[in-house]
């Protein structure tokens, strides 16, 4: 049976330190459905669309990723999907308070479906989404935290708003 993990998340926009768990992942897994939700939480700067476009030219190297997207439970998705592992990155102990309620909710939705949790490179351990949007806000440079299509695309962002 092959070994199908999902790695969930919002990736607006994916940074390296979320090509660092992916890549790592699919050395790990048979198949990494990386898998962009629909999360009514946020107001995202990219379009669903968008983000899964990005993510897949991003990760066309690794022939065992797979981009998609879900709305509603991780759980069902992943039942959907046959997949039976959620690969989650850890940046810092901040993170593992709200990813250990995650997992434990899930494991009670799913009981046969596992966590893997893959800690970041210490070059990312500071990067997320949200950083990466307020510094291209200011037109800084950021080739060395994203790849540079989606340098690009930042900053065509924000050049139309």
């Amino acid at each position: 049976m092959a070994s199908i993990a999902v790695c969930p998340g919002s990736f607006d926009p994916v940074t390296y330190g979320h090509l660092d768990i992916i890549t790592r992942g699919a050395k790990v897994f048979d198949q990494v459905i990386v898998a962009v939700l629909h999360n009514r939480n946020k107001q995202p700067m990219f379009s669903v669309e968008e983000r899964v476009q990005l993510l897949k030219e991003v990760t066309s190297h690794l022939d065992n990723v797979v981009i998609d997207s879900f709305n509603g439970l991780l759980i069902n998705y992943m039942q959907e999907k046959k997949a039976n592992t959620i690969i989650r990155g850890l940046r810092a102990v901040s993170d593992f308070e709200y990813e250990m309620q995650a997992a434990s909710i899930n494991k009670k939705l799913g009981p046969e479906i596992e966590t893997f949790f893959m800690m970041t490179n210490n070059h990312y351990s500071y990067l997320s989404s949200s950083i990466v949007k307020e510094v291209a806000k200011y037109e800084a440079d950021v080739s060395d935290i994203v790849p540079d299509i989606v340098a690009e695309a930042l900053k065509k962002k924000f050049k139309e708003s």
